[in-house]
């Protein structure tokens, strides 16, 4: 009995393990018979490449400077009688501000007029002796050396009129030079003498400056290379000049806010500064409320010209290789990606003006680059702001852009 139960519970257990093998056996193969789920193709953003008319500017620094100066100097020697105008005002033109002691020039201008009236009361006794020596000359009476002698006498009694004369005028613009008046109307500065200082003719040190503020004057460097790089884009075609608009310039103050009047370009200097490379560009701006001042530092906003094709792309589709070369990667007819060289040629907000290496219509990548490689098939998804937006922005290197409407 004992050997029968043995039995019994081998075979049991035999069972047992042909359940539990022919188990594993359908459970591999049922999972040898399911298949992989296919990896999922990555989505991407993308923006169409379309060519834009923009407005090319170039942002360069520069100096105010005012459209007219006048250094006051005295022309005459005397004491300061009295300062007639209140330092930091304006002024206009023909206006008093000092009062030089006219009393010596009053004086003098008296003795030129006596000496004037002397001279034209002797003067009717001598023509009368002429007229009469002439009638006596004729019938012999009197020698002609008389008469010549009187003739003399006349022309030197008329000499004498004219010389007084020119004597009594300059005294009177000297004594008019005691009021020293403004040459020209502006802001006018501190007063270098006080009332009772003694002042030359013509000295070296100005008794006060004029500065006339509305309009002033900006002048802004531009370096050649620039100035050469601009013409050939001229002349090539790449940029159109913009006519009349290229003589408007725009104003950005010392802290960043723009100067709200629009100013004109006059002219571009004809000489090269050797030390800096530079052309001097001075534009003239209105300023009625006076906030521009003397040797401000500013920066003028110049147009370059107009730009009829370019092609602006976000910068965070621009990749750089450890070189520095930039690219983009862009999703070609056939969904697959590859990778386009690029030439950039200057920075416009958050954008990259390109000057090579994409055409219109091509889809740059935006969003997604890290996630994809050249040759992948993608998903594409347009992203949010498809198509360019034109803004009026600041480029890199001081060159902005703004978009034409």
């Amino acid at each position: 009995m004992q050997m029968n139960k043995t039995v019994g519970e081998s075979l049991k257990l035999i069972v047992f393990l042909m359940i539990l093998s022919g188990g594993l056996l359908t459970g591999g193969c049922g999972r040898g018979k399911s298949s992989a789920p296919p990896p999922a193709v990555p989505e991407v953003s993308v923006v169409a490449v379309q060519p834009e008319q923009v407005v090319l500017t170039v942002e360069l620094p520069g100096r105010t400077a005012p459209h007219l100066v006048a250094e006051i100097r005295p022309q005459v020697n005397g004491i300061i009688q009295k300062r007639l105008f209140k330092e930091g005002s304006d002024v206009k033109a023909g206006q008093v501000l000092y009062q030089i002691d006219p009393a010596s020039f009053q004086a003098a201008l008296d003795n030129a007029k006596a000496s004037l009236a002397r001279a034209e009361a002797n003067r009717p006794a001598i023509r009368l002796r002429v007229e009469r020596y002439k009638e006596l000359l004729a019938d012999k009476a009197v020698s002609r050396q008389d008469h010549d002698d009187a003739v003399a006498s006349l022309k030197q009694a008329d000499a004498e009129v004219e010389l007084w004369k020119a004597a009594v005028e300059s005294a009177r613009i000297n004594l008019g030079y005691t009021r020293v008046m403004a040459p020209i109307s502006g802001r006018i500065g501190r007063s270098n003498v006080t009332d009772g200082a003694l002042v030359t003719a013509h000295q070296a040190t100005p008794l006060a400056t004029i500065q006339q503020l509305d309009p002033i004057f900006v002048d802004v460097p531009q370096s050649t290379t620039e100035l050469l790089r601009l013409r050939r884009r001229w002349e090539d075609g790449r940029l159109n000049p913009n006519g009349t608009n290229q003589k408007k310039v725009k104003l950005l103050l010392e802290d960043g806010t723009p100067y709200p009047p629009e100013g004109t370009l006059q002219f571009r200097e004809v000489t090269v500064d050797p030390t800096t490379g530079s052309v001097i560009l001075r534009a003239v701006f209105p300023n009625p409320e006076g906030v521009l001042l003397p040797g401000m530092y500013v920066r003028a906003v110049v147009q370059e010209g107009i730009h009829e094709q370019a092609i602006l792309i976000p910068q965070q589709t621009v990749m750089r290789d450890p070189k520095g070369n930039p690219s983009v990667m862009i999703v070609d007819a056939e969904g697959k990606v590859q990778q386009r060289p690029l030439t950039l040629e200057r920075a416009i907000g958050d954008k990259w003006l390109v000057s090579a290496g994409l055409a219109s219509g091509e889809r740059v990548i935006v969003e997604g680059i890290q996630k994809v490689r050249p040759g992948a098939s993608v998903k594409v998804v347009s992203a949010e702001g498809d198509g360019q937006q034109g803004v009026a922005v600041r480029g890199n290197a001081s060159q902005p852009a703004v978009k034409l409407n």
